[in-house]
């Protein structure tokens, strides 16, 4: 829900960030690899407890997220960067609630539930990417992006503002998830309608 606003703000340093390692021979993917790596860290974090580190390593993650497709910009897009992409972002996304079963057993089916809802969001935002590409839509409502990005109420910001709630209050982790999950799955019921409206009918 707010990706689009925010990316107003965001992409003009990112940008900037972006040409420096562009000029300064690093590739997109090593990025998209480098804070995928930095990212999963947080899972053993989380998993023994340590929470500020391993919020640290989910902002590292976040930050690389959005350099690595300011640095593909600089130096020119690739399919294969945009799938990289997308596959690291949703391996992590599952990673950290993940963390949080693996550290106290009695939230596993809060994080269960939390997963679950990762997959509704996910299968929708890919699904209608794949038919939206068959059928030449585009936008550029939340940047530039190698496929078309369907928004909701629960985005990127949306879910880096919940991961860190629970990694600064991990106490509250069953009832965030059980909240955060619910949208998820009402982001999921979103996009399924509007993936019907919008290929309704025969492709011509």
């Amino acid at each position: 829900m707010l990706d689009a606003p925010l990316r107003r703000l965001i992409d003009p340093p990112l940008g900037a960030a972006g040409r420096v390692l562009a000029r300064a021979g690093l590739g997109a993917d090593a990025v998209t690899l480098i804070g995928f790596a930095t990212g999963m860290t947080a899972l053993p974090l989380l998993a023994v407890g340590l929470h500020g580190p391993a919020l640290a390593a989910i902002l590292a993650n976040r930050l690389l997220d959005g350099l690595d497709g300011a640095v593909a910009r600089a130096s020119g897009s690739t399919d294969r960067g945009g799938y990289l992409d997308i596959v690291c972002d949703f391996i992590f996304y599952a990673a950290v609630p993940l963390g949080f079963a693996f550290a106290e057993p009695a939230h596993a089916l809060a994080a269960a539930f939390l997963i679950f809802s990762f997959v509704g969001t996910g299968s929708t935002f890919l699904a209608f990417a794949v038919i939206a590409a068959k059928r030449g839509l585009t936008t550029e409502a939340r940047g530039r992006k190698a496929f078309v990005y369907l928004g909701g109420l629960t985005e990127g910001t949306e879910t880096i503002a919940f991961f860190v709630l629970v990694c600064v209050r991990p106490d509250w982790f069953p009832l965030a998830a059980a909240v955060f999950g619910s949208l998820c799955l009402a982001t999921a019921a979103g996009r399924t309608y509007t993936g019907w409206r919008t290929f309704s009918g025969r492709q011509s």
